[in-house]
């Protein structure tokens, strides 16, 4: 038995009271996690300290860096040398990562990257929740790219969206963010642990001699340091041998429009809602993470008044859930949308719904109360 089966069967069945945070370095290490590199920042120090308390016992690295564009860097050399590897970080740090996000992306390199969001822009309230990454996520990086992202709204999610991180960025030999929020990092709940099986852990589809290890396919095997296997990588456009090859339009239109298609054109697949009542709702509440609370909250208080609410949650943001939003909220007439920014959901919303969309923006580092959100879902619904 491996020294990571052994300590985390020990926790097999167990029910045990903790932060969001502490939740997600947990679903980190069942999902095979064996290298973090860290810069301590508020509100996602916690994942640190956990990762650097439980990583060692599982046979895995803890390193605390310098700064944040170390972390990212470290990371990423981790997971080509074979590592499962993360990174914790809040809004301001999450900035100073885009840069090595894009480098990640464009030599394909599996990594997962959680951002505990703050008030922001710059410092802004360090201690405060908010949900102003939504946008940075997606598009933080330069030039044409597409992004796996996810959202928790529980402690339990915080374990089980970190372990589907891992395995969608093997999958997809991607980056993957988890987007949290202050609000649900600092969260106390019950954390229900499963019982830990080797099939959790992401297989790594592995390259062998002669294979393209970036092209030819969707998505490519990979190499590994150690293999034996002569790899370029490179964050400069290159050929599906990895050789670089900054001058060709046509390298690099195929190479782009392959990273780009190998998320988008799975779009479907990785689509991930969670709905309720809206099979007769006349108006819907969507939302995500912590906010998406108080708003189902809401719309239980709505129909036990005899109204027709509904109500949508976004687990998965990246890509983008058009289709599917569509299909589900085509029948209403009107969309609320609370969100701790001024309107970053809203915006995708308004793209892909024919009906009116209402933002419901709060901002000051204090979450919705349900009452916020109930006064305006009853006045829609009159």
């Amino acid at each position: 038995m491996s020294a990571r089966a052994a300590q985390l069967s020990t926790l097999a069945g167990a029910r045990r009271f903790m932060l969001g945070d502490e939740a997600a370095a947990f679903g980190a290490l069942f999902a095979g996690c064996s290298f973090f590199g860290g810069y301590p920042i508020t509100p996602a120090s916690e994942i640190a300290e956990a990762m650097a308390r439980e990583l060692p016992r599982v046979g895995g690295y803890y390193v605390q860096f310098e700064d944040e564009l170390a972390s990212i860097s470290a990371v990423i050399g981790a997971a080509w040398a074979g590592a499962r590897s993360l990174t914790a970080t809040s809004g301001p740090g999450f900035s100073l990562m885009q840069e090595s996000i894009g480098y990640a992306a464009m030599t394909e390199t599996p990594c997962v990257v959680i951002d505990v969001q703050r008030s922001g822009p710059c410092t802004g309230q360090a201690t405060k929740p908010a949900q102003g990454d939504l946008q940075q996520a997606r598009w933080g990086t330069h030039g044409d790219h597409e992004i796996i992202a996810l959202s928790p709204w529980s402690v339990q999610e915080c374990f089980d969206l970190t372990l589907d991180a891992f395995a969608l960025a093997e999958r997809y030999r991607s980056p993957v963010i988890l987007l949290m929020d202050g609000a649900v990092g600092h969260l106390r709940e019950p954390l229900l642990f499963p019982t830990f099986r080797e099939e959790m852990l992401a297989p790594r589809r592995r390259a062998r001699p002669g294979e393209l290890h970036f092209g030819g396919e969707p998505v490519p095997p990979m190499a590994q340091i150690g293999d034996g296997l002569d790899v370029h990588i490179t964050g400069s456009t290159h050929r599906p041998n990895g050789i670089r090859d900054v001058n060709s339009e046509p390298v690099h239109d195929e190479l782009v429009r392959r990273l780009c298609a190998k998320i988008s054109d799975a779009r479907e697949a990785l689509t991930r809602v969670e709905h309720r009542h809206l099979e007769d709702a006349r108006v819907a509440v969507v939302s995500f993470g912590a906010t998406a609370r108080p708003a189902l909250g809401a719309v239980e208080a709505a129909r036990r008044r005899g109204t027709r609410a509904g109500f949508l949650r976004l687990v998965r943001l990246w890509p983008f859930p058009g289709p599917a939003l569509a299909r589900l909220l085509g029948r209403v007439e009107k969309v609320l949308v609370p969100e701790m920014n001024l309107g970053q959901l809203n915006r995708e919303l308004e793209r892909v719904l024919d009906c009116e969309v209402v933002p419901l923006s709060k901002i000051g580092g204090v979450a919705h109360a349900q009452e916020e959100i109930l006064e305006p879902l009853l006045e829609a619904l009159r």
